[in-house]
């Protein structure tokens, strides 16, 4: 099978003129940020640094802020320096758009015209066609990768990068990178907080969806990130197909199946798949993204939070929930005022 060249050049990449766009693109809602400021303050003369660095051949990668959120998953995020993101820009921006024409039409995180919504659609589609409008069974093979980025074999990511990219300047640059950052293991791993490794995760997997369109002839697969689901109206292809994905993640990226996370089901009994549970004609948030919501309103009754939450409910069947969720919101956000009201009485009565 023919396979795209990137043949882009390395003094393409690190121009000033990529660096200036970089910026741009990068400082979009960042403008506030103590480090973005200090480095626009000098900014011509820090990219003329970054630029000759490059140039030379004595760039290295400053190291990374470490810190950890809640989404509800706990998460390790490494942040590089100012510096070090504008180079990650640049490169995404020459490397996206070439990366993103070798994925399949159903891969969806981290890309341009694509994402959950797109995802979440495809899905009840596949549903669709498989069950001949839900006439007949429906069957999905749920799929989740173990530690997807901590897990990541920076040796083989690099030889998947090496044989699209011709300028090899341009693939030692990509392994400075990649070789920053290491899970605890040395060169196992990839930092969450980093452009780059978006774009990076997506050309790992995308081996993974390769081998299951061409190899496994799955006609209908969706991965979203590290999850994935594959449709059928026949279980024991399925059955089939699963050690197969096993062997494959490991012989070839190195990767798990997360035990928990991998099930066969039907369509009617409901499948979770990227926070919603789908049904034949309709789909419902997870009972635990439910409760997430109702702590989260309770405790930030904000009109943001509540419009936040309405938009992501309009693509799934949620009245019910909505008309809760605003009456929630209603009654924490009147509670406040009415201790903001006692509290400005107090004041008045104490003469403040």
């Amino acid at each position: 099978m023919h396979r795209s060249i990137f043949t882009h050049r390395y003094e393409e990449v690190i121009s000033l003129e990529n660096f200036l766009e970089a910026w741009r693109e990068f400082t979009t809602g960042k403008r506030s940020r103590a480090d973005v400021q200090e480095f626009e303050r000098n900014l011509m003369e820090n990219l003329i640094s970054l630029h000759d660095r490059l140039a030379t051949m004595t760039y290295q990668h400053a190291p990374y802020e470490a810190f950890t959120i809640n989404d509800p998953k706990t998460r390790n995020i490494h942040k590089a320096s100012v510096t070090d993101r504008v180079l990650h820009a640049a490169l995404y921006r020459k490397l996206y758009p070439f990366f993103d024409r070798t994925f399949i039409a159903d891969a969806y995180s981290c890309r341009i015209g694509k994402g959950t919504h797109r995802a979440l659609d495809q899905f009840r589609r596949f549903a669709c066609e498989v069950s001949q409008n839900h006439r007949k069974t429906a069957w999905v093979l749920k799929c989740d990768v173990r530690k997807f980025f901590p897990s990541i074999d920076q040796r083989i990511l690099l030889e998947i990068v090496d044989g699209y990219i011709a300028d090899k300047r341009i693939v030692s640059l990509l392994a400075a990178i990649v070789r920053s950052f290491h899970s605890g293991i040395e060169g196992i791993g990839l930092p969450l907080g980093n452009l780059t490794s978006q774009l990076l995760a997506n050309v790992y997997l995308n081996v993974l969806d390769q081998f299951v369109k061409h190899r496994l002839k799955a006609e209908r697969y969706i991965r979203y990130a590290d999850d994935f689901v594959l449709f059928s109206h026949d279980k024991e292809y399925l059955e089939c197909v699963l050690p197969a994905l096993h062997y494959f993640l490991w012989q070839r990226l190195r990767l798990r199946l997360h035990p928990d996370k991998v099930f066969i089901e039907t369509v009617a009994s409901g499948v979770d798949f990227l926070g919603w549970v789908h049904f034949p004609d309709h789909r419902i948030v997870r009972p635990a993204t439910r409760r997430r919501m109702m702590q989260r309103v309770s405790e930030h009754p904000t009109e943001e939070t509540l419009q936040s939450y309405l938009g992501l409910m309009k693509h799934g069947n949620t009245l019910g929930l909505r008309d809760e969720i605003k009456r929630l919101q209603w009654l924490h956000a009147d509670s406040d005022n009415d201790m903001a009201r006692r509290y400005d009485d107090s004041d008045d009565i104490l003469g403040n």
